[in-house]
């Protein structure tokens, strides 16, 4: 009679070498991920630059056009869209924004390239840096550094008197060390509104102040407003521009644009809804909805003022006011009654932190 052999179950691997194991796998998948993004990065960057020194540069117009076409269509059959003509204009524009190969490399170890299509149409080279080197140090996400580009991180930071000298300053510090500066991660309003420090008034501080009175006075009304976006980006031709506001309203069945401006009405003012509102229209609207209406709240020293104004063929004009809307007079009051409450506020944290 034949002898079965009773089956042994293999021994387990232990849990802190199984662990260990794991460590050191995912740690070389990161490392490799970000030696291919270095390298993947550097390429463009050096493609772009070689375009722009042989191509472009000093050669206008013409030339580019006939070259460009040409040398991307041979890129794409031998190495894929990647190489497409319209990446080839952005890689230029990437060389020509990051002209700095030293700072670029620094850059590199932490940011995709993802993150620099992000940063290529910011025009201010300081903002530019800012957020750079903000989301090279803290090491944000794509995701993470466009929403703090879309909330303006850069522009409602709280500074000192001189900002653009001290931001510098504080960047270049910041490259020289391979470390973040914590005065810069304390601008970070949502960290110093989390421990209270936000007391450095600036224009900035009273429009944010404001605009969440106004926010807050639409949103209880009942009156149909549904919120869609604070600071919603608003992107023409090459600039980024921000919308303060912006409400959708059942009853209108229509988009609303609100744009608050510390001090009295001015031209402009109309000209840059203009824009914003044909944005809007083209972007934004539904095909069943009416186009957009545009508010703008002016804060003048004199008195506060309200203007409506919508779109149609002919341009933009000043709307006749909409029942479905607040009675122009309560905006008016409303209006008077946030910057009160904002500026009270601000001088109550100056008295409190003298």
């Amino acid at each position: 009679m034949t002898r079965r052999r009773s089956s042994v179950a293999s021994p387990a691997a232990p849990s802190a070498l199984l662990g260990d194991i794991r460590a050191l796998i995912e740690a070389a998948r990161k490392h490799a991920a970000s030696t291919v993004n270095s390298e993947l990065t550097m390429l463009y960057w050096r493609i772009g630059q070689r375009i722009h020194t042989q191509v472009l540069d000093g050669r206008r117009g013409a030339y580019g056009k006939e070259v460009l076409p040409t040398l991307a269509a041979q890129l794409v059959k031998e190495y894929g869209s990647s190489f497409a003509e319209q990446n080839l204009r952005r890689m230029v524009q990437f060389a020509t924004t990051f002209p700095d190969e030293q700072i670029l490399v620094s850059l590199i170890r932490e940011l995709s390239w993802t993150h620099f299509i992000a940063l290529i149409p910011l025009k201010d080279p300081l903002q530019r840096d800012y957020y750079a080197q903000m989301a090279s140090a803290e090491r944000w996400s794509v995701r993470t550094l466009r929403e703090r580009i879309d909330s303006m991180l850069y522009e409602r930071t709280v500074l000192s008197q001189k900002p653009g000298e001290t931001i510098a300053q504080e960047l270049a510090t910041m490259r020289d060390a391979q470390r973040m500066s914590p005065a810069l991660v304390m601008r970070d309003p949502y960290i110093l509104d989390f421990l209270g420090l936000r007391d450095t008034w600036q224009e900035g501080d009273l429009e944010a102040a404001i605009i969440r009175e106004m926010e807050s006075f639409l949103l209880e009304l009942g009156a149909g407003f549904s919120f869609v976006a604070r600071q919603k980006r608003i992107p023409i031709d090459d600039d980024d521009f921000h919308l303060d506001l912006l409400f959708y309203n059942r009853k209108l069945r229509r988009l609303v644009a609100v744009e608050l401006k510390v001090g009295d009405f001015k031209a402009a003012y109309k000209g840059q809804m203009e824009l914003y509102l044909r944005w809007l229209d083209k972007h934004e609207r539904e095909p069943e909805e009416a186009s957009p209406l545009g508010i703008i709240l002016c804060t003048g020293k004199k008195r506060e003022q309200i203007e409506l104004l919508e779109l149609d063929k002919s341009g933009i004009h000043v709307a006749e006011y909409l029942t479905a809307l607040p009675p122009r007079g309560v905006l008016v009051e409303r209006l008077q009654q946030a910057t009160q409450r904002a500026q009270l506020q601000i001088e109550q944290r100056k008295t409190d932190n003298e």
